[in-house]
């Protein structure tokens, strides 16, 4: 049978608060860029198809041109 030893590595107390907030810092960012990587895609996403209902709207009837006053 092996035995692990699981004595800790002896640090500072401030070293260790230093390294759990640079830890938390970290998995800040991933989650911030996470965040943010999805936002851009849901943007490009909806842009593309708000492009695609501009370009079916411009080859729809215009509806309204028969309520407007012209020059006859």
């Amino acid at each position: 049978m092996l035995k692990r030893s699981f004595e800790p590595i002896p640090t500072d107390v401030s070293e260790t608060l230093e390294l759990q907030q640079i830890a938390y810092e970290f998995r800040q960012e991933i989650q911030h860029r996470n965040d943010f990587e999805a936002y851009c895609q849901w943007y490009y996403e909806t842009a593309a198809k708000n492009q695609a209902d501009l370009a079916a709207m411009q080859n729809d009837i215009p509806f309204f041109g028969w309520f407007r006053r012209g020059p006859s």
